[in-house]
């Protein structure tokens, strides 16, 4: 069984200035309830289809099952999703022995950095940049499922 271990964190500072590299994401979802989330998304030129599972009782470990598929794909999926579509940037940077996705948040999403962490176990050590923040692994506000049904637009 494929699994995610993750841990994610808001961003204070600057990170770009760190970053190798970046990406526009857009992605939605055909089902967001947390048993069985499954998302489309468009990827820079590529295109992914993505169904993870719920997550443990600490929030890191997840099932998670991705395959690449046709952009057009996507595309057309996209016009079926549920509303609230996620567009985001990633930037990746190197940390240590680890690289953080860091997503910049756009619409109606703007003014949230996440960074997220894939870890060969929970327990893994890592480095912490300065700019990484509070720690929100297992809020499930941060989840972009979330975020798509409940924008950060709109939180108080």
């Amino acid at each position: 069984m494929a699994k995610e271990i993750e841990r994610k964190f808001l961003v204070n500072g600057d990170f770009k200035s760190e970053a190798f590299k970046s990406i526009r994401i857009i992605q939605g979802y055909l089902s967001s309830v947390p048993e069985r989330t499954v998302r489309v998304r468009v990827k820079g030129d590529k295109g992914f289809i993505t169904i993870k599972g719920i997550g443990n009782a600490s929030g890191i470990t997840r099932y998670e099952w991705e395959k690449e598929i046709p952009v057009e794909d996507v595309k057309e999926l996209l016009l079926i999703c549920e509303p609230g579509v996620i567009d985001k940037t990633r930037y990746l940077v190197k940390a240590g022995e680890y690289t953080f996705e860091v997503d910049e948040f756009h619409g109606d999403n703007e003014g949230l950095i996440v960074a997220e962490l894939e870890l060969p176990d929970e327990n893994a050590p890592f480095e912490r940049p300065d700019w990484l923040g509070e720690e929100v692994t297992g809020d499930s506000r941060y989840y972009n499922a979330a975020l798509s049904v409940n924008p950060f637009k709109t939180w108080k």
